[in-house]
């Protein structure tokens, strides 16, 4: 059996889990305070997904860039995909807050949406 040390993102605690593996399986998750400490290990070792924040172009806005996330997680082998992605995305403006940038990034099935408005200029 071989143990794998991580910390705890589900909370503000970060409590340090040891987790148990026979092979790609997890066997056991110790150290964790609440349940959500058990449900991040195995899903951390076994299919580890990401929230992506990046930015994207703004043409004819107050700003030049505008801020942007993945409305859920992506696959964490996705990340990279998912940000070359958005290098060639030129939105105009305005840009609202929670509109929809890119439909299916990287073919994930996960939009990028805008976290800041952006008023024309």
């Amino acid at each position: 059996m071989e143990k794998v040390n991580l910390i705890c993102i589900g909370c503000p605690l970060g409590c340090p889990l040891t987790v148990e593996m026979d092979g790609k399986e997890v066997v056991s998750v110790s150290g964790n305070t609440c349940p959500r400490g058990d449900a991040y290990a195995r899903k951390e070792l076994t299919n580890p997904t990401r929230i992506v924040t990046s930015t994207v172009r703004v043409t004819g806005g107050t700003l030049a860039m505008a801020s942007v996330k993945t409305v859920s997680d992506i696959p964490k082998g996705k990340i990279f995909d998912c940000v070359k992605d958005l290098q060639s995305i030129d939105v105009p403006a305005p840009v609202t807050i929670g509109q929809v940038i890119v439909e299916n990034v990287a073919g994930t099935g996960v939009a990028i949406v805008a976290t800041k408005n952006v008023p024309a200029k």
